[in-house]
């Protein structure tokens, strides 16, 4: 279960831009992420690679929580609201739930839930 203080750090690290820091900082390195249905990605060094290739791709990503952090024992939910930017200007939302499960003060696992149309 991770502590207050823990998951406020982690939060915050994606608040601030620095998501590829925050799975570095705050993923267990046998960690998996899934997107929906599609099968898990495995590995956090893998996943940290991944994260600064979806950051490369835009000139600015905007991230915000929405509602409370839903805590219980090792699982926690979160609501993230990301806007993407590219360089022209144009751009989308992504509001997703994030499910995670946490092994002391790691994440484990997360599971990432939201419509795929917002992707325009």
């Amino acid at each position: 279960m991770p502590s207050q203080q823990t998951l406020d750090a982690f939060v915050k690290m994606v608040l601030d831009g620095r998501h590829d820091r925050a799975i570095a900082e705050f993923y267990h390195p046998d960690s998996t992420m899934q997107e929906n249905q599609n099968p898990p990605r495995k590995g956090r060094d893998a996943n940290v690679q991944r994260e600064r290739a979806v950051m490369d791709r835009f000139a600015q990503i905007h991230s915000a929580t929405e509602g409370p952090i839903f805590v219980n024992g090792d699982h926690v939910v979160i609501r993230w609201v990301f806007r993407f930017t590219a360089a022209d200007g144009t751009g989308f939302t992504m509001d997703e739930l994030a499910y995670q499960r946490w092994d002391g003060e790691k994440i484990a696992e997360e599971r990432f839930y939201y419509d795929p149309g917002q992707r325009g």
